[in-house]
């Protein structure tokens, strides 16, 4: 035994694949690297995170990506795409939402910043034939570049609903939007009453909207607080549509003081055919102060019997091996 852990401690030291095989545990952080806003999302039998690159907004100009076969285990895939594939975006590149569609990968993100309706930017999308790029700018131009209903044009997040639609949902600034989606992605389709950006902004939101369906119910998840400081968080609420009503329930993921602050801004993975579902977010670790010291992490998500969403417990050891079937 003790000849048997003097090799393993060996390995380790001398960064043998040995080490690698013995990884129980994701850790936390999953990645390396100053990273936020991470879009998790399985393709396949692989699982993959595309988040935004923490640093000053003239430094946010590219995306890089990991996958794992395991969550354990992550392979990067290094600027996936960046500012020189996207003529009009020239600063804050953020929150990729990625979603499949007709054998495509579709990558929107948001871009500049944009703080009124003069300035260029807003939400773009990128396409590309395999999940790790490289992307390429699809439409030319911003697919939304104006502020509809108070909303900020970030933080856009992608939802294809059981009946084959597809919706966005969006917005910065504490309002938060919903629209149709074409099925080529090339523009908004109005709604049935011929509004084209519905708000379905619930009470305490400012950013990051996500959206799933568990059991036919439909969750909407979203962050809380301020980006910069400890109180980021995240909360939900479930209706029976994607157009809500939405009446908020609680916070279900939030600074420990014993792990990590500002935990927010999150997006959340279902392994397919299960019933295990895991959240990944990103968090500041208790010795950063700096607002873009930020790190991404994941840990499990667990329902009681009614459905409700429990309290996240963050942790540092993260989450064990588990692969799609």
């Amino acid at each position: 035994m003790r000849k048997a852990i003097t090799l393993l401690l060996g390995a380790i030291a001398l960064g043998n694949p040995l080490s690698a095989q013995k990884k129980l545990t994701s850790g936390n952080p999953i990645i390396q690297g100053w990273y936020a806003d991470p879009e998790a999302v399985v393709f396949g039998k692989e699982y993959w995170i595309f988040p935004t690159y923490s640093d000053k907004y003239e430094k946010q100009v590219f995306f890089d990506a990991y996958s794992s076969k395991d969550l354990v285990h992550w392979e990067k895939h290094p600027k996936v795409l960046d500012s020189s594939n996207v003529k009009w975006a020239n600063r804050a590149m953020w929150a990729p939402a990625i979603i499949k569609n007709k054998g495509k990968y579709f990558f929107f993100f948001g871009a500049n910043d944009i703080q009124n309706n003069d300035e260029k930017g807003g939400i773009g999308v990128a396409v590309a034939d395999k999940p790790g790029g490289p992307y390429k700018d699809y439409l030319g131009k911003p697919l939304i570049d104006r502020f509809y209903n108070g909303a900020q044009p970030i933080d856009q997040f992608v939802f294809h609903d059981k009946d084959g639609q597809y919706y966005i949902i969006y917005g910065g600034w504490q309002h938060c939007n919903i629209a149709r989606l074409k099925s080529d992605f090339t523009g908004i389709v109005p709604f049935a009453d011929g509004e084209t950006f519905k708000e379905i902004t619930p009470k305490g939101y400012v950013e990051g909207p996500f959206m799933f369906i568990r059991n036919g119910k439909y969750y909407f998840m979203w962050s809380e607080g301020g980006w910069t400081g400890p109180d980021y968080s995240v909360a939900y609420a479930i209706a029976d549509s994607p157009m809500g009503p939405w009446q908020r329930i609680g916070k279900i993921l939030q600074q420990d003081t014993a792990i990590g602050k500002g935990a927010g801004h999150h997006s959340v993975i279902n392994v397919p055919g299960t019933d295990k579902w895991y959240i990944v977010y990103h968090r500041r670790p208790l010795t950063e102060t700096a607002a873009n010291n930020r790190v991404v992490c994941i840990d499990e998500m667990h329902f009681d019997e009614a459905g409700n969403i429990l309290p996240v417990k963050m942790t540092k050891e993260g989450v064990s091996a588990v692969k799609v079937k």
